[in-house]
């Protein structure tokens, strides 16, 4: 684990977060600057830059992080919408170079997005 990428170091409990979800491959947290009611980030424990880092041997954690977002939803009662995004690259918006997926709701959203 990278130890200045400050999504290893809050799933290594280094910097302390609001956790809402963690098992042995995963922690979600709150974001610090939440852009809806909900807004909670789902990280691998292990590091993985962005989705351009990704590889097929790393399918079935990008899976996992999708279904930690479904039950993060259910848990917070989002069943009338919530969306699910994540930045690849600097130009898409990543500011954190550790793969995350940001699960928002509780509000409605526009489209496009961006």
């Amino acid at each position: 684990m990278p130890t200045t990428c400050v999504f290893c170091r809050i799933a290594a409990k280094e910097i302390p977060s609001t956790i809402v979800l963690e098992d042995d491959e995963l922690i979600a947290f709150r974001d610090l600057s939440p852009q809806a009611p909900t807004h909670v980030l789902v990280v691998p424990k292990r590091h993985i830059a962005s989705l351009d880092e990704a590889s097929k041997d790393d399918a079935a954690l990008l899976g996992r992080l999708m279904l930690a977002a479904k039950a993060i939803a259910a848990k917070d009662g989002l069943g009338a919408g919530y969306r699910v995004v994540t930045n690849c690259g600097s130009l898409a918006g990543q500011s954190v170079f550790h793969i995350h997926l940001h699960v928002l709701g509780g509000r409605p959203m526009a489209w496009p997005p961006g």
